[in-house]
């Protein structure tokens, strides 16, 4: 069947791409799928084998991209995103988990001044803020859009490109369609690409899910036809996953031998005579891999035939005359996997000369019942069951001495592989260390499950720590040991402790419970129990389980200094900022050589507005870790707040340096250009990164921004369009639209904007301000009030929205309401120069001398074109209306002889045109000079 299937067409209807052989052990499945492969190449196909080695889908996408480059057609596409997946993951896991939160009632904490910067620069350019400078706004305390830290849920700070969160986030959504892709492409250069999957029954429950939606539904992409996949396993299928696809799977299904097919193979082997014949056919029962291996040594004599000793293992070296290798088989079944150097430690007192050693090795290689890959070797599991039961039956104190034995040969390994590296976190991903870890622990349960339990529970709970499989691998080793060792109990705690970590969401949090339920957890294991399981609900959002699992753990052990760091950065992510300077502070003074640590309070301190101890607390981190790119970014967002531009663009220059090919660097660098008004160098960086990331919903919002800052509407327009085919269930990018047509006084379309954002977020504060702004500009007074007194109560602590529902209140002529909440909008943006001018107004209309107010916005903004350069002619225009309210008419003059000068665009002279015509409506101390100035500049529109 499966040979024929490559003279089909693909086209054909007889032509098969998915295969499904099973049968119970022992029946040559692993056999057949090596035949089946020899077979395939030999039709030229590219192929890839994975057995029970892998334990999770990305270990399976990197074992077949190895085996594919070991045959001359890399995956490089997948390759280069897989190593930055690991790269961004592991500085996820060393970063603050900094989730962006909603604006809430009461005035919840708002998202970082991190993710400030990049949609406040965004925003800007948007329009959102009338008169806002970009240097005001990147100082500014408070959030203007949820959508940059929107992208960083449940991830730490240091990931600012949304491809990053996502690839963290969901790495199989991110990293299969580039596999795939490269796959296709090697199946463009080979007639056929076969993939097997042997020892399914393993591995079905971490590749089920992923192999259907990737061969049937395809949701991750079309895969070619000339791709073959083979799964290879005991059972049948999962009527879960498979049960609507049957169809398309082709069965081959593997029994027993009949006596023909036995006797055929005996045949093959010369073993012709009846007596002996009949003899194997017994013994074996018909079972291949034991007729096989009955077979191998040709037998002539029905040696104690009728013997009733024979036991399953004496049928396996029946015919093997040397008692001391017979012993050898017998101590090598006891290893999870063979080399030279287990070997020797298996066969202890036994030992074979130094000299001999390669040879016996080689002899117990060559066995029908040994697997051999790549110089290690591991017994058939039906061989090895029953050669273990033996072993265990025969002498208990000799099983439980030569399980010591190798346990402690493993540790001695394990610590000479430590040679002295620091943190057992990241030991963890050593794949030597960690085998050698879980075998020390695998070898002590058999030799005494009960004793042996505590320490097993502390090697599962550490390997929860770094993430991947390692939880997985664990839980299995303890599901083996319990099965070898013949301990009901320790089976069903591994196993059930394996499901846990199976789970597709919160695996790791399901199984940390089951360990701490554990009466036999001890103290420290049971604190990082804690803390860890304290992370997994941080990461998560669900914060008030976090912070009891960290107090849990502090009660447990007050000197923990991790629950102390996990406890600050859960605060810290919900934005209590002081809590978590406290836990924090505690961190760095008894962990000083941490950097992590001193990040991580520089941040929080750059939070409170603390921007010199930030600083500070950042040329530590530096000091410990110079080529740290994201302690760079943090401290140049620092400098740019305390407005020293200078450094802040060394730090993020050298932050590119240290990291050229780091998009998301590149990309805050370009967020801090905009910030400075630089922004031909900002859409250069931003052009740059979306080259190689063209479907980056994060850089087509952050792009548009800044195109929109250049004045080109409708390229900003067509990105936020482009964006949103990409997400269309993303109300922040529906947001930023909507306030940018709003701009471009493209109303209705504006209005349906906000509508559709409120429609899948109704609490948006953002959406209902900007739907509050245009109808005002619609002239809908009462309802434009009623909308952004409904954003109010959503983010009382928004000063925009207090500025614009202060601007409406004074064009209604309700001048208390009016100053209340400018004076309110003022105090927590007091750099806002709009603000000031619009107060300002307020009180001239109530007679009372506005002109220290006016200045006042006249020296921020002047101050704000000159750092802006060529592109400060929204902030001269806004000088130019102040200026006229001042009733300074020389300066106002030169300013507008300036404007025209400099070939303004359009849109920013009808926008200056816009607030004088409000100036001469509120409060215009000289109206014919204002309309000679309207005139000029009327004149200059034609």
């Amino acid at each position: 069947m499966f040979e024929e299937n490559f003279a089909r067409r693909t086209d054909d209807a007889s032509y098969q791409f998915l295969f499904h052989v099973h049968g119970t052990a022992g029946v040559g499945k692993t056999s057949l799928l090596r035949q089946w492969e020899a077979t395939a190449r030999r039709h030229g196909a590219v192929t890839a084998l994975l057995g029970d080695e892998v334990h999770g889908v990305l270990e399976a996408m990197e074992a077949v991209s190895a085996q594919l480059l070991r045959q001359g057609f890399p995956l490089k596409g997948f390759d280069k995103l897989l190593a930055t997946y690991h790269l961004r993951r592991h500085e996820a896991e060393t970063a603050v988990p900094e989730q962006g939160r909603e604006p809430g009632p009461g005035g919840a904490a708002g998202p970082s001044i991190a993710g400030e910067l990049v949609a406040r620069a965004g925003m800007a350019g948007l329009g959102l803020v009338p008169g806002l400078g970009p240097i005001a706004g990147a100082v500014d305390p408070r959030q203007v859009a949820e959508g940059a830290d929107r992208l960083r849920l449940a991830l730490g700070a240091r990931l600012r490109s949304r491809e990053d969160v996502q690839l963290v986030l969901s790495p199989l959504q991110v990293l299969t369609p580039v596999f795939l892709a490269d796959l296709a492409a090697v199946a463009g250069r080979a007639p056929w690409v076969v993939l097997f999957f042997d020892t399914y029954e393993r591995t079905a429950p971490v590749l089920d899910e992923w192999l259907r939606d990737v061969l049937i539904s395809e949701r991750y992409g079309p895969v070619p036809v000339s791709v073959q996949v083979v799964l290879c396993g005991q059972g049948r299928l999962a009527p879960r996953w498979w049960a609507d696809s049957l169809e398309l799977i082709a069965p081959v299904g593997l029994d027993l031998f009949s006596q023909e097919e036995a006797r055929a193979l005996l045949a093959a082997r010369g073993v012709t005579r009846e007596p002996v014949v009949d003899l194997v056919l017994r013994l074996s029962g018909r079972l291949p891999v034991l007729v096989d291996l009955l077979a191998q040594a040709r037998p002539a004599h029905p040696d104690a035939v009728e013997d009733p000793s024979d036991t399953a293992v004496e049928r396996f070296l029946k015919w093997e005359p040397d008692p001391r290798r017979r012993a050898t088989a017998l101590d090598c079944a006891l290893p999870l996997y063979l080399d030279e150097d287990v070997f020797a430690v298996a066969v202890g007192d036994r030992a074979v000369p130094p000299e001999r050693t390669a040879e016996e090795y080689g002899w117990l290689r060559g066995l029908s019942f040994v697997t051999d890959r790549a110089g290690r070797c591991r017994y058939h599991d039906v061989v090895r069951a029953a050669m273990l039961r033996v072993r265990r039956a025969q002498s208990p104190a000799r099983w439980r001495t030569d399980q010591l034995r190798l346990a402690g040969a493993l540790r001695q390994w394990r610590e000479v592989r430590e040679g002295g590296r620091p943190g057992a976190r990241e030991l963890w991903k050593d794949p030597v260390w960690r085998e050698h870890r879980l075998g020390e622990m695998y070898h002590l349960l058999c030799a005494d499950p009960v004793a042996a339990l505590a320490g097993a529970l502390d090697t599962l709970v550490h390997a929860c720590d770094p993430g991947g499989t390692a939880a997985h691998r664990a839980a299995l080793t303890a599901e083996r040991a319990g099965q070898d060792a013949g301990d009901p109990a320790l089976a069903a705690l591994g196993r059930t402790l394996r499901e846990a970590a199976d789970g597709e969401d919160g695996g790791r949090v399901r199984m940390l419970t089951l360990l701490l339920a554990a009466r036999e957890l001890a103290g420290p294991s049971r604190v990082l129990a804690h803390v860890l399981r304290g992370r997994e609900h941080r990461n998560s959002g669900q914060d008030a389980r976090a912070l009891a699992d960290y107090d849990r753990a502090l009660d447990l052990d007050p000197g923990a200094l991790r629950a102390y760091y996990g406890r600050g950065t859960t605060h810290l992510m919900a934005g209590r900022y002081e809590r978590a300077l406290v836990d924090l502070t505690h961190f760095v003074e008894r962990e000083p050589a941490a950097a992590h640590g001193w990040v991580e309070r520089g941040r929080c301190l750059h939070h409170l507005g603390r921007d010199e101890e930030a600083v500070a607390d950042l040329d530590r981190a530096l000091l410990a870790t110079p080529e740290d790119p994201w302690a760079l970014c943090f401290r140049g967002q620092a400098h740019l707040s305390l407005g020293r531009t200078g450094p802040a663009m060394a730090d993020f220059d050298a932050a590119v340096a240290r990291s050229p090919d780091d998009g998301s660097i590149r990309a805050w660098r370009g967020a801090a250009l905009h910030a400075l008004g630089r922004y031909e160098e900002a859409l250069a960086h931003l052009d740059r990164w979306l080259e190689g990331r063209p479907r980056s919903v994060w850089g087509l919002a952050q792009r548009a921004g800044t195109l929109a800052s250049l004045g080109r509407f409708e390229d900003a327009l067509a990105d936020l369009g482009a964006a949103l085919e990409l997400r269309p269930d993303a109300p922040w990018l529906l947001v930023r639209r909507g306030h940018l047509l709003r701009r471009t006084r493209r109303h209705p379309e504006a209005l349906a904007d906000f509508d559709a954002a409120l429609a899948l977020e109704p609490a948006n504060a953002w959406a209902r301000a900007g739907r509050g702004e245009t109808l005002r500009c619609l002239g809908r007074t009462d309802r434009a009030l009623a909308e952004l007194d409904r954003a109010h109560a959503l983010d009382p602590a928004d000063p925009w929205v207090l500025a614009w529902r202060g601007r409406l209140h004074r064009r209604t002529g309700d001048l208390a309401r009016a100053l209340a909440d400018l004076d309110g909008a003022l105090a927590l943006a007091p750099g806002s120069a709009w603000d000031v001018y619009e107060r300002a107004l307020v009180l001239r209309l109530t007679g009372r001398d506005a002109d220290a107010e006016l200045s006042r916005a006249a020296d921020l903004f002047a101050r704000e074109a000159a750092s802006l350069g060529v592109h400060g002619g929204r902030s001269r225009g806004n000088l130019l209306v102040v200026l006229c309210a001042l009733g300074a008419w020389r300066r106002a003059a030169e300013e507008t002889t300036v404007l025209l000068a400099a070939g303004r665009p359009a849109w920013q002279i009808e926008e200056v045109l816009a607030d004088l015509a409000d100036l001469r409506a509120a409060a215009d101390p000289d109206p014919r000079r204002t309309g000679e100035l309207t005139a000029r500049l009327s004149a200059a529109l034609g």
